[in-house]
């Protein structure tokens, strides 16, 4: 609730801000105009909380979506690259099913499927472990790990989840009531004399809940 999903959408450009800047290489994603926006966003993968899958098109064909928007490739090419896709997120065997079929963590993966399906070099990625058991969430931390590896991708990832963020995370921007509390690696907030992030960090609760608590 402090503001991460929608600091994600302005990153993206899914949202304008009324003020500031949002620097994007050569560009701010808060002045471009639709057609330059567009431009931008063909250069990131987008993977939603809620899979963001469609539900009425097979898993392939969701797949498929970017590639056939933006792609300019004939049918065989996209039909081997989304075979591709599916197969390094580990549901080569689901391309003709539909999302309804796909379990929670299977629709997380799906998701990042599309979201890499035209190999950009950045992907959002919000919320990958919510409404997922522990066993899968660390599953799908170790996907993560592997496509950057293997694709260089650069993750950037929404979570309050302290098992991945000490799992994925490189650089960690932290929020609190809608501000920076803190931004660096992992190491420094780990030691750091931000008495909120040391809290979070050692999941202490507030003050309040101990005391009712007592």
């Amino acid at each position: 609730g402090c503001g991460k999903s929608t600091l994600l959408k302005h990153m993206c450009g899914l949202l304008r801000p009324t003020s500031g800047q949002i620097l994007y290489h050569d560009g701010d994603i808060a002045r471009m105009d639709e057609e330059e926006l567009a431009a931008m966003q063909r250069t990131i993968g987008i993977a939603f909380q809620s899979s963001g899958l469609f539900n009425s098109m097979s898993v392939g064909d969701n797949v498929a979506m970017p590639l056939r928007e933006y792609g300019n490739m004939d049918k065989g090419t996209i039909e081997a690259i989304v075979r591709m896709k599916l197969s390094l997120v580990g549901l080569a065997d689901a391309e003709h099913q539909m999302p309804s079929e796909l379990s929670g963590g299977m629709r997380k993966r799906a998701g990042l499927a599309r979201a890499i399906a035209l190999d950009p070099p950045l992907v959002y990625f919000d919320e990958p472990s919510a409404g997922l058991d522990p066993i899968m969430a660390s599953g799908l931390d170790e996907l993560i790990l592997d496509l950057r590896k293997l694709l260089g991708i650069t993750f950037v990832i929404v979570t309050h989840e302290l098992e991945s963020i000490r799992k994925v995370g490189d650089r960690i921007l932290m929020l609190d009531l809608g501000k920076v509390a803190f931004l660096g690696t992992q190491q420094e907030a780990e030691s750091s004399d931000n008495e909120r992030v040391r809290q979070f960090f050692a999941r202490r609760p507030d003050s309040f809940i101990a005391q009712r608590k007592q």
